[in-house]
């Protein structure tokens, strides 16, 4: 194992390279027009020592930001080893954006720089088109030769272990994504957490091969898996998204040892009745987060492999976890405080719940460094900062209840974010959308419960005096909404309200939209299979 404390991740990953220089690091399952990719650590370190030349010699470098649109691939890492070694921010992109998604996050971060591959071209120009800001643009294979010059230079100085690495988007509770400033120190920190995650997952030096199907733009796969990869000379496995047509054969094909899962992909997996233990490979173990506790002994008993819940996010991604006996896999239990974290539960009147009684989970590192170890800050949001770290704890906006043994169990999250398989949506953002729609006068998005995706989108919609309130009507609303954001972002329920509950402030009060016990999804018009990529 690799020492990362007081590092930079170009120090880490040049003594990676020297150390494991034939170990497979980061592998492509085969997709339909390519085979498996295996990439080892002195491939990359090839790969990453040409780009940086190249960027270089452009003129860029430390104190700046780059937008990196080339999905879950090799060449996402080369890209933001590179970025990295030169002092620059990787600010990954969602291949599933919107020109106007687009547009805010290039305008929101000021990168001088956007990259993509020829598959991303057209959608990071038309991004780069409706910005207010005007970033260099080129493919990722034209870098060597036709990079074009930074339009500033960059800041003096070493790089330190403090100095940003990334900005990952992130939605909040109030509109627009907020960007989170990761620095190199707590890249490595979360990346040495899972490192240290004992029992059932305990990753192996050199022996573990990482299946991740989660998204590059995420921190999950793009710094925890990658980074814990690199510091124990072991592989990450990523395919472009979970597809449980090939899950099976990237298994075999890539031998993987250990797999990464959100609860959507447990209840995919097991809805095939023919798999079993023989199609697990050389697999031992699932970590992961989401699981339903009424499928997790089910899955852990057909396959004959544990699965280890966890809870993070990205603004603190050292993890929650439960990875020794007994594991209370029929529960949502998620572990316990530890001494580099300390967790509390707090009630509505801010006061410490008791004990069984459901709150907001509170954490920090310590009373001393309360922020050791978490992100920096939220981009341009000095405010929004400041609050979630009101009274000296992060505020995490998940309820929780915690035990007399201080186990930890997962209740629900903000009200405001909907969890749709694996993504975060900020109702907020798609209430914004549906505000502009010139047919609706008051709206509420809500989650609702999916067998498949744990979570949907549901627009509560009260319409102007004269439109109809019909299904055409529905479709134009999801239409419009379709058109504007990624594809898994607009209501895929929308019902039609005579009114909507509201405060003296005329705020919606989403809890008193529905009677208990009401059913929401009656007389609601359903959309969620016109819910695609493009």
């Amino acid at each position: 194992m690799i020492d990362s404390n007081g590092k930079t991740i170009d120090e880490v990953f040049r003594e990676a390279a020297a150390r494991w220089p034939d170990a497979d690091f980061v592998v492509a399952p085969q997709t339909a027009a390519t085979p498996v990719r295996s990439f080892s650590f002195l491939d990359m370190a090839r790969g990453v020592d040409a780009c940086t030349q190249a960027l270089a010699r452009a003129g860029y470098g430390r104190g700046q930001r780059v937008a990196v649109l080339l999905g879950a691939t090799p060449e996402h890492y080369v890209v933001k080893l590179a970025l990295n070694r030169l002092g620059l921010s990787c600010v990954p992109v969602n291949p599933d954006y919107r020109a106007g998604e687009l547009a805010y996050l290039l305008e929101d971060s000021s990168a001088v720089l956007a990259i993509s591959d020829a598959r991303h071209a057209e959608a990071m120009k038309e991004g780069i088109a409706a910005a207010m800001t005007t970033p260099r643009f080129v493919l990722f294979d034209d870098i060597l030769d036709t990079l074009p010059a930074a339009p500033y230079p960059p800041n003096r100085g070493g790089i330190t272990p403090e100095d940003e690495a990334s900005l990952l988007y992130t939605s909040g509770t109030t509109g627009k994504p907020k960007g989170c400033i990761l620095s190199h120190d707590y890249e490595l920190s979360v990346g040495q957490t899972y490192v240290d995650i004992p029992g059932l997952i305990s990753l192996r030096e050199g022996q573990d091969r990482i299946l991740n199907p989660l998204p590059a733009f995420h921190i999950n796969a793009g710094i925890m898996t990658f980074l814990a990869a690199m510091l124990t000379g072991n592989a990450l496995i990523q395919p472009e998204r979970f597809s449980a047509k090939t899950w099976w054969r990237d298994v075999q094909d890539t031998g993987a040892t250990v797999f990464h899962y959100l609860g959507v992909v447990i209840s995919v997996l097991l809805a095939d009745p023919d798999a079993g233990p023989d199609e697990i490979g050389a697999l031992r173990a699932g970590l992961g987060a989401g699981v339903d506790p009424s499928l997790h002994g089910v899955f852990e008993e057909r396959f004959g492999i544990p699965l280890v819940e966890a809870w993070g996010m990205t603004e603190m991604c050292r993890v929650l976890f439960i990875a020794e006996e007994p594991r209370q896999i029929d529960t949502r239990a998620m572990g316990r405080p530890r001494a580099d974290l300390a967790c509390k539960v707090m009630g509505d009147d801010g006061r410490e719940a008791p004990r069984g009684t459901p709150g907001e989970l509170w954490i920090r590192h310590s009373a001393d460094t309360p922020r050791k170890g978490f992100f920096s800050g939220y981009l341009n949001k000095p405010d929004a900062t400041r609050e979630v770290w009101e009274h000296g704890w992060f505020h995490t906006g998940d309820t929780v209840t915690m035990d007399d043994s201080s186990m930890i169990y997962f209740v629900d999250r903000s009200k405001n974010i909907i969890r749709r398989a694996g993504e975060n949506i900020a109702a907020a953002e798609v209430e914004n959308v549906l505000f502009d729609d010139n047919r609706i006068v008051n709206v509420a998005c809500i989650a609702v419960p999916d067998d498949m995706r744990e979570e949907e989108v549901m627009a509560c919609v009260v319409l102007g005096e004269d439109v109809v309130p019909d299904e055409a009507t529905a479709r134009a609303i999801f239409d419009r909404a379709f058109g504007q954001m990624a594809y898994f972002k607009p209501p895929g329920w929308i019902r039609f309200m005579e009114a909507l509950p509201v405060t003296g402030t005329q705020k919606v009060v989403k809890h008193k939209i529905f009677a208990e016990g009401a059913d929401p999804l009656e007389q609601a018009f359903d959309f969620r299979s016109l819910k695609k990529r493009g």
